[in-house]
C-alpha cells in the first residue's frame, strides 16, 4: 500500500471507528520517516475542511452596548456645555452630579478601568488621600453615588491627563502618550471639535487600525472565549449521560488520586465508567495561528504517553481555530497521537460514535 492509498482509505472510511482503525495501522505499515507526511496529508484531506474560524465572533457584554456610552456622553456634553467647562472643578462637579460621565472622561484618556484606578492612586499621593479600587471605578461608571472627595480625585486624573501632565514626557521618540490620538491631540480643543462636527470615518477606522476592533471586549472575555470548546463538550456529555470530570485548578489533586493520573495539568476531561474505571482522556485546544497550534500539539504527545501508561486508553482532541490548518507539525501530529480521534465543533456529535462513548451514553 502506498502512502496515497493510506490517505484515501482514511478519507473514504464509512465510520469513525473504521477511520481510527486505519490510522492506528500507519505506524505498522510505514517507516517512521514517512509518518509526518502521511498524518499531514490525512489532516489536510479529512480534518481541515471541518475547522471553523472563530475570529468572526465575540462574547458580548451588555456594558459594551452603544447606549451605555451614548447616554453617559450626552450627560457629559450637557454638563460641560459642549466640553467647554472642563477645568478640574467643573469636571468634579460633573462627575459628582452624574457619576456615569466618568466613563466618557476615562475613554477620552484612552485608559481601561484598571489603568484609571491605578492613575487615581498616583494622584492620590499628591492629595494625601487614597486611590480608588478597580471595583469603585466600575461602580461609579455604573452610576453609583460618588462622594465629593472621590469626584475631585477622578477630576484631577482627567485634568492632568488631558493637559499631558499625568505622566512624565516619553523618554524615547518611539513612545507616545495616550492623548496623542486624533480626538485628544490638542487636548480639550480637539474634543470640542469632534463633539461639534463628528469623527470622520477615516479617523474612526484609523483607531481600529491600531486599537483593533473589539480589542478590549476580546481581552475582557478571554476566559469565557477560552471556555467555548470545553462548554460545548460538557453540554454534549451531559445531554448523553456520559460520566466525566471536567478538570480545573481546584480538582487536580482529586483527579490524580481518584484515577491515578500523573500528568500535570490533568487533561480537560476525564471520562470514566463504573467504579471509576478510566475510559478516555480528552483535551480541548483552540489556536488562531499556526505557531500557537504547533506549540499546543506537543501536549497531545504527553497525553498519549500518559494514556499508554494507564493501560492504553484512548486520547481525544477537540480543536478549534484556523491555526490548526498548519498540518505538518501541528494538526498532523495531533491526529497521530490520538489515532484520528480528533474532532472540531462542527463534528463534535460524531465523537459519540467512537468507543468508549457508545458504551457509556444513554
Amino acid at each position: 500500500m502506498s502512502s496515497n492509498d493510506a490517505v484515501e482509505a482514511v478519507a473514504s472510511a464509512k465510520t469513525w471507528e473504521e477511520r481510527v482503525a486505519l490510522i492506528r495501522k500507519i505506524p505498522e505499515q510505514f517507516g517512521t520517516a514517512q509518518h509526518q507526511a502521511i498524518y499531514a496529508a490525512i489532516a489536510t484531506k479529512v480534518y481541515v475542511p471541518n475547522l471553523a474560524p472563530d475570529f468572526g465572533y465575540v462574547n458580548w457584554r451588555d456594558e459594551y452596548e452603544l447606549g451605555t456610552v451614548e447616554g453617559a456622553y450626552l450627560l457629559a456634553h450637557k454638563l460641560t456645555e459642549g466640553f467647554t467647562l472642563v477645568d478640574a472643578n467643573d469636571l468634579a462637579r460633573t462627575i459628582e452630579a452624574e457619576p456615569t460621565t466618568l466613563r466618557i472622561f476615562r475613554l477620552l484618556l484612552g485608559f481601561n478601568p484598571q489603568e484609571f484606578a491605578a492613575s487615581t492612586s498616583l494622584v492620590a499621593k499628591k492629595l494625601d488621600s487614597e486611590g480608588l479600587s478597580l471595583g469603585r471605578v466600575k461602580g461609579i461608571e455604573g452610576g453609583s453615588p460618588v462622594d465629593p472627595e472621590a469626584a475631585v480625585l477622578c477630576a484631577e486624573v482627567v485634568d492632568l491627563g488631558m493637559r499631558g501632565e499625568l505622566f512624565p514626557p516619553p523618554l524615547s521618540p518611539e513612545l507616545r502618550t495616550k492623548i496623542q490620538k486624533p480626538d485628544t491631540v490638542s487636548g480639550w480643543k480637539s474634543v470640542r471639535e469632534y463633539a461639534k462636527t463628528g469623527v470622520p470615518l477615516p479617523t474612526f477606522l484609523h483607531q481600529r487600525h491600531y486599537g483593533g476592533a473589539f480589542r478590549q471586549l476580546l481581552d475582557a472575555t478571554s476566559t469565557k472565549r477560552g471556555d467555548i470548546i470545553e462548554d460545548a463538550v460538557e453540554s454534549l456529555f451531559k445531554s448523553r449521560g456520559i460520566p466525566y470530570v471536567r478538570t480545573g485548578s481546584a480538582n487536580q489533586k482529586e483527579i490524580a488520586k481518584r484515577f491515578g493520573i500523573t500528568i500535570k495539568p490533568a487533561p480537560d476531561f476525564v471520562v470514566y465508567s463504573a467504579r471509576d474505571t478510566l475510559r478516555a482522556l480528552l483535551e480541548c485546544k483552540g489556536a488562531n495561528d499556526g505557531g500557537t497550534a504547533r506549540d499546543k500539539a506537543a501536549r497531545f504527545r504527553s497525553l498519549r504517553t500518559e494514556a499508554n501508561r494507564l493501560g492504553g486508553i484512548p486520547v481525544f482532541a477537540v480543536l478549534a481555530g484556523l491555526g490548526w490548518t498548519r498540518t505538518a507539525d501541528a494538526l498532523g501530529p495531533v491526529i497521530g497521537h490520538t489515532d484520528g480521534r480528533t474532532f472540531t465543533l462542527p463534528t463534535l456529535d460524531e465523537m459519540l460514535s467512537v468507543q468508549p462513548f457508545p458504551d457509556l451514553s444513554n
